[in-house]
């Protein structure tokens, strides 16, 4: 039986590089999903640039699958409805991409909701997998790959990944319908295992490299990964980025994405100006992120950005843990304030009125 795939419209968006937020969750004062600002949320992705949005996700909150929300089917269509719709009035598909995870009778349920609501791949979480063996993640992937095409996923150990040794990653690649790797270990050996894998398998045409590395954005897109194999010489680069620091301030992260296709297009020379870019990117990562506090307040710096521009109306999440670190908020102030090139506050704006309509 022939693996699901993609249509090749998806194919060629996925594997040119693309901004692809991941999306967080709108809840109303009852922690509800109000899907009027969830809609909202994906219009302004889709009306930034975005070639594609990530749903269910990190992001979005694992917490949508638990039995006392039950909103995971619920999250899956509001967004793909509204990315659907979006897609139409501007005359080009945008990639859907749902999460998926759990152990495999979960990740089956999953997967074949997210097949049901339109979404063209699976970013495939292995958390839940944790004690699992080599030979049962493999076997896991297939079972998952027979429903949807894949997009692999390394999620760093802080906010609950696990170590996938370059054995995995060589094994995973030769799965026919895996269409791209968001590579999110925050660490560098790590994500040389991801391209020496992809290398190694003659697949550096077919599967996208995308960056998780939200510490690490920019100067993942710019390095030239050139590896040696049985074939010859091959050169990979990570082509666009599938991250939770994109889901905010969007617009500015797709002309970013097309500042650096451009620079490598045209010269072997990297401009000092994105190198700068990149060190003040990390750093207002690192304000949104949390890193100072290991991330604990990852998801509510981003609801608090969207909070400032109006897209969000709360910052509080499914569980109740989940607010803002100590300090974080005047961090969150202090980049926005130190590097006026990041924030799209005039264009949000200026249309937030329609994406709330």
């Amino acid at each position: 039986m022939s693996l699901p795939m993609p249509d090749s419209e998806v194919l060629a968006t996925l594997r040119r590089g693309v901004v692809i937020p991941a999306s967080p969750l709108a809840l109303d004062a009852e922690k509800k999903l109000d899907t009027r600002r969830q809609t909202a949320l994906m219009r302004y992705y889709c009306a930034a640039g975005a070639g594609g949005v990530a749903v269910a996700v990190h992001t979005t909150q694992f917490e949508i699958r638990d039995a006392a929300t039950r909103m995971f089917e619920q999250v899956l269509e509001t967004c793909s409805r509204a990315i659907d719709e979006a897609g139409r009035a501007q005359r080009r598909r945008i990639v859907k991409i749902a999460g998926v995870c759990g152990r495999t009778t979960q990740a089956l349920d999953e997967a074949r909701k997210a097949a049901d609501f339109g979404y063209d791949a699976a970013l495939l979480s292995l958390a839940a997998l944790q004690d699992a063996s080599e030979e049962e993640l493999i076997r896991h992937c297939h079972a998952v790959s027979q429903i949807i095409p894949l997009v692999g996923f390394y999620l760093q150990p802080a906010v609950g990944g696990r170590i996938l040794p370059f054995s995995f990653w060589r094994r995973f690649v030769e799965i026919e319908n895996v269409v791209a790797i968001k590579i999110a270990p925050f660490n560098r050996y790590q994500t040389l295992d991801v391209v020496r894998a992809v290398a190694l398998a003659g697949r550096d045409e077919e599967i996208a490299l995308y960056t998780g590395n939200d510490d690490n954005i920019i100067a993942d897109l710019l390095t030239p990964f050139t590896l040696q194999t049985q074939a010859g010489t091959v050169r990979l680069r990570i082509r666009g980025g599938l991250l939770g620091q994109w889901s905010v301030w969007t617009r500015t992260a797709v002309r970013l994405l097309h500042e650096i296709h451009e620079a490598l297009a045209t010269s072997d020379q990297i401009p000092i100006s994105l190198l700068e870019k990149h060190a003040q990117l990390t750093d207002a990562n690192a304000a949104i992120f949390d890193a100072a506090h290991g991330f604990a307040g990852c998801i509510a710096g981003i609801h608090e950005v969207l909070r400032r521009q109006g897209l969000l109306e709360f910052t509080h999440a499914l569980d109740e843990t989940v607010q803002l670190s100590p300090g974080q908020a005047e961090e969150i102030t202090r980049v926005t304030r130190d590097y006026p090139w990041l924030p799209d506050d005039d264009f949000v704006s200026a249309h937030l009125a329609e994406w709330l309509d």
